[in-house]
């Protein structure tokens, strides 16, 4: 059977960059494999920062959103059921940061993947700065995708104190609580594998670099993994919990997208930034895509730059292809003033 894994967190966290660097592990042990992206949104901006992956080892296969619930889980399953037929070693999914985890669990149980597909493991990825105010939808939807992770892996960890790393901690078991999980998380049973840093648990025990690592979660610089961190985040499997479901109506989620945005870099920053100061646009929760900067001369090319914007960080950097689109992903979406602090007429 074709093992499965599912790599899951909240819009914004680093799902992207995490697949990159698990996949090149994966293909490192000689593996083939398979990686679907798997997005609500009619345009899907993660598959061309997958691009270079692509190769003898890797295929990359996308399901294109846009459509309603039932739809779309269709499209999932029928794009499961011809990548079953490839001989893949193993399949990554990358869903959108607002998916329903339970979606990918009941598509597996059904025929004929049920026969095909082994879930291998739940990766939930959590950025370590996470912001404190969310919604209660935002809430829920955290608690679902961290409830059955195998592994819990912070991002930008590096970037982040200890105060707020064990603040994020506390974050997700508030979220459990109130989707009614039992499960938790702590640093009470945590002990370090390769890092000198310490979170206050006396129990902790110090070697000399890499991550920091308990039952379920793994705190690191991504840049200092070795590959027996990947080892263990490859083994960590998924877990069946048990919370409470909210219904589809209770959704407010929605993108909005903007073809051919033309303008400099500077005026893309400050234009996001006003969007996510505009309560009239919405709660913006993530702003991403590309932008064209046109040549210096007519002898120079057109380079692109990717934007990867929430509300605690702007990051506009190079990128050797794009298309020139913008996303804007959030609650009660205003198109009409999010264009117009875009100066788009």
């Amino acid at each position: 059977m074709i093992k499965i894994d599912l790599i899951t967190g909240f819009l914004g966290a680093g799902k992207t960059t995490f697949l990159k660097k698990y996949a090149n592990f994966l293909i490192r042990k000689g593996m083939n494999i398979g990686i679907l992206e798997n997005d609500y949104g009619a345009v899907n901006v993660d598959m061309m920062l997958l691009q270079d992956l692509m190769g003898d080892h890797c295929e990359l296969e996308m399901v294109a959103g846009g459509c309603h619930r039932d739809c779309h889980r269709r499209r999932f399953k029928s794009k499961l059921i011809a990548m079953g037929m490839c001989g893949y070693d193993r399949v990554l999914v990358e869903p959108s940061g607002i998916y329903d985890v339970d979606e990918f669990f009941d598509v597996l149980h059904e025929e004929p993947l049920d026969q095909w597909y082994e879930i291998g493991n739940v990766i939930a990825i959590v950025d370590a700065k996470l912001e404190a105010d969310l919604s209660e939808e935002a809430e829920y939807l955290l608690a679902s995708e961290v409830a059955d992770a195998g592994c819990v892996v912070m991002s930008k960890s590096q970037e982040a104190s200890e105060a707020e790393i064990a603040e994020t901690i506390r974050h997700l078991n508030r979220a459990m609580e109130t989707a009614r999980c039992s499960r938790r998380f702590g640093f009470e049973s945590m002990e370090t594998v390769r890092c000198g840093r310490k979170f206050g648990s006396e129990a902790m025990e110090t070697a000399q670099c890499g991550c920091q690592s308990g039952s379920d979660v793994i705190v690191g610089d991504w840049n200092l993994f070795t590959e027996s961190d990947f080892e263990r985040i490859l083994s960590c499997g998924y877990r069946n919990e048990s919370f409470q479901k909210r219904s589809a109506e209770d959704e407010r989620f929605s993108s909005v997208y903007f073809m051919n945005v033309r303008m400099s870099e500077d005026e893309l920053g400050a234009a996001v930034g006003r969007i996510f100061m505009d309560e009239a646009c919405g709660n913006v929760f993530r702003i991403k895509g590309f932008l064209r900067v046109p040549g210096a001369d007519a002898q120079k090319e057109d380079t692109w730059v990717q934007l990867n914007a929430t509300r605690s960080e702007i990051t506009l950097s190079p990128i050797q292809i794009g298309q020139e689109v913008l996303i804007v992903i959030g609650e009660r979406l205003n198109e009409k003033v999010i264009q117009a602090q875009l100066g788009i007429l």
